[in-house]
């Protein structure tokens, strides 16, 4: 069991990605595994249900502003660190993650994560590189533990150092 709750793309956020996305652009969805799905979308990691995508699933890349939603709900104020980025969701409404799975989503050992972390205000209060070890879950306890330990840190997103994009975004317990 983690410490910390992953959190995926909330369902109005969803909703509106599905028509258009932080960028503009209208939903594109692919077949996954369907030879027309981007970057080899089969075990692309789906922010919707925190779960790789599976052969035959009808996913979409999309262009998401976290920080930004995030910030529009608190009344911070980003400023330049408000970025979009890709992410991976399911074309079509799911059931979001799985209530029955423990752990962190995307954690193959080795990959490495960066942990960056922001202050109520919306700007950037520190960062983490981590490379992940056999045991994923208690190396991301450890910086969670570490990263909300400085009391500005008001939440934390999880990104893949290799692409940039979101993995899943946890807060301040």
């Amino acid at each position: 069991m983690t410490k910390y709750t992953p959190r995926p793309i909330d369902a109005a956020a969803l909703k509106e990605l599905r028509t258009a996305d932080d960028a503009g652009w209208p939903l594109r969805a692919y077949t996954a595994g369907g030879g027309d799905d981007l970057l080899g979308s089969v075990g692309a990691p789906l922010r919707c249900c925190l779960r790789p995508a599976r052969a035959g699933e009808r996913v979409a890349l999309v262009s998401y502003a976290p920080l930004r939603r995030w910030a529009a709900v608190t009344g911070a104020a980003p400023g330049a660190y408000d970025e979009q980025g890709p992410v991976f969701v399911h074309a079509e409404e799911c059931g979001g993650p799985d209530p029955d799975t423990t752990g962190y989503p995307f954690t193959r050992t080795g990959a490495l994560r960066v942990l960056r972390r922001y202050a109520a205000a919306g700007h950037i209060a520190g960062g983490r590189l981590l490379e992940l070890p056999e045991d994923a879950d208690a190396a991301l306890d450890a910086a969670l533990e570490e990263a909300f330990a400085d009391p500005d840190t008001a939440l934390v997103h999880v990104r893949a150092v290799e692409y940039g994009c979101l993995h899943f975004e946890v807060r301040r317990p």
